[in-house]
């Protein structure tokens, strides 16, 4: 009985030490806040997504303007030139909804300017985070920022501070425990 257990406790720890997969996690919402690009690409995309909203709201507001002062003259117009000023109004209310969707729309302006600005700050962390895993020889690296639920984390797992230092933005003062 005893050979039986001490057969399979070697097998389990041969088992456990070349087949384990060593794993961490890091905090990429974190890392980004302490990135001077991305604070920067932040606040470029909230400079145009302010303009093109003030942009459309105009937009909306004339068309709201040019529907009261039909209403306002309507007595006074023909039934032809009341359909014809309705069917200008709503012609333009289709081309303001159209730029909206061009502007805030699934892969519109916005979103690709996001893309544009985000993407390389993102491409750098995640270069960060691959040289950090092949430094520490991490098989699986999580975001805890991410979709990924947590529940409990030992913060000896945490090479968040790794990717900080790789990426040349960590506290000189902080020391990696």
């Amino acid at each position: 009985m005893k050979k039986v257990f001490g057969i399979l406790f070697v097998y389990c720890l041969f088992f456990n030490s070349s087949f384990a997969q060593k794993f961490g996690y890091v905090d990429t919402d974190y890392i980004l806040n302490q990135m001077p690009e991305y604070q920067e690409a932040q606040a470029e995309i909230e400079t145009l997504s302010k303009g093109w909203e003030e942009e459309i709201k105009k937009m909306y507001k004339e068309l709201q303007a040019k529907e009261a002062e039909l209403q306002a003259e309507e007595v006074l117009l023909t039934k032809e030139m009341r359909d014809e000023r309705r069917l200008e109004i709503n012609k333009k209310w289709d081309e303001v909804k159209e730029y909206q969707k061009q502007v805030f729309g699934f892969e519109g302006l916005f979103f690709l300017k996001k893309i544009e600005l985000i993407k390389p700050v993102q491409d750098r962390v995640f270069d960060g985070v691959e040289r950090v895993a092949k430094t520490y020889r991490l098989q699986i690296v999580f975001d805890k920022s991410g979709d990924l639920i947590m529940i409990y984390t030992d913060p000896i797992h945490d090479y968040t501070d790794y990717v900080l230092e790789e990426l040349e933005l960590g506290d000189e003062n902080d020391v990696i425990k």
